[in-house]
């Protein structure tokens, strides 16, 4: 008889939307000088979401100045933890999405499985277990590992990058705000608020706030809760907006009035003939002059 495979089966997921992340930081903390891009991705996997598969790739940075007491080191693209924690192919939505179920509707894990199965999520209850643990990690107190990667990038770095950012999963109400610690790729800690205000994030930063690390900088998005809290917690540690949020932003409008764009074309130009498959060949009378 032959034995079965023990190792566990590849998922392939086919046309996954693709999300390639970029470093968090654009300058070196040491030198200031500009990081430059590097061609290699830190981190590549295919994430089940709450929305569907997704590709995530993460870019990396390195500092080029030959001058800097940090010259070659690597930066990762941070954000990336937001998508799913490390090692993980499911997302941080399908975490929390099995937290709040469990927790709040007081269901089973085998009944949170199958809804999840029902959205089109492939997991099985042991899966939905260990996510479930995850999760209660997660808004426990801080791990051993990484108090250890904290302590080893502060010795390394001189401080700690602090950032914080929120997610929804399910579209409306109680937010999940997730700290965690920039230079080190590392997540830290979450807490789940369904009025969140400066004064409670205050509150849930303190512990964080009491660390015997140095803080060199603070990154979040533009939800001013968020960054009144971190400002409050880290007066003296400059405050940056998170660059991907802020191009964001800047895009949004710019991609309206590319969709208006392309329908104004389609209306003025659709009537058009279409071009002969071989127009551009060598010896085609309807080759274009130029």
């Amino acid at each position: 008889m032959d034995k079965r495979p023990r190792h566990r089966p590849k998922r392939v997921f086919e046309d996954v939307e693709r999300r390639i992340i970029e470093c968090d930081l654009s300058e070196c903390p040491h030198c200031g000088q500009p990081l430059k891009p590097r061609n290699t991705w830190h981190m590549r996997k295919t994430v089940q979401t709450m929305k569907g598969a997704v590709f995530v790739g993460g870019k990396t940075r390195e500092c080029a100045n030959p001058d800097c007491s940090h010259s070659g080191k690597h930066y990762y693209a941070s954000r990336a933890l937001m998508i799913s924690l490390p090692k993980s192919t499911y997302g941080l939505d399908v975490l929390a999405y099995i937290g709040w179920r469990h927790e709040q509707d007081h269901k089973q894990l085998v009944e949170i499985q199958r809804e999840l199965n029902q959205q089109g999520i492939l997991i099985n209850e042991r899966n939905t277990g260990k996510l479930y643990r995850q999760f209660l990690a997660f808004l426990g107190e801080l791990s051993e590992v990484a108090k250890q990667k904290l302590e080893s990038t502060s010795t390394e770095h001189g401080g700690l990058i602090w950032a914080i950012d929120a997610l929804q999963p399910e579209g409306d109400g109680i937010l999940l705000y997730v700290l965690y610690e920039v230079l080190s790729s590392t997540p830290v800690a979450a807490i789940q608020l369904s009025q969140p205000t400066a004064e409670a994030l205050v509150d849930w930063l303190r512990p964080y706030q009491a660390m015997p690390y140095p803080v060199l900088a603070t990154l979040s998005d533009g939800e001013r809760a968020i960054s009144e809290a971190l400002r409050t917690c880290w007066p003296e540690a400059p405050h940056q907006r998170c660059q991907a949020h802020f191009l964001n932003n800047l895009v949004e409008p710019v991609l309206d009035y590319d969709a208006e764009l392309r329908q104004r074309m389609r209306q003025d130009m659709g009537g058009l003939p279409k071009a002969p498959a071989n127009a551009g060949e060598p010896g085609n009378p309807d080759k274009p002059p130029f």
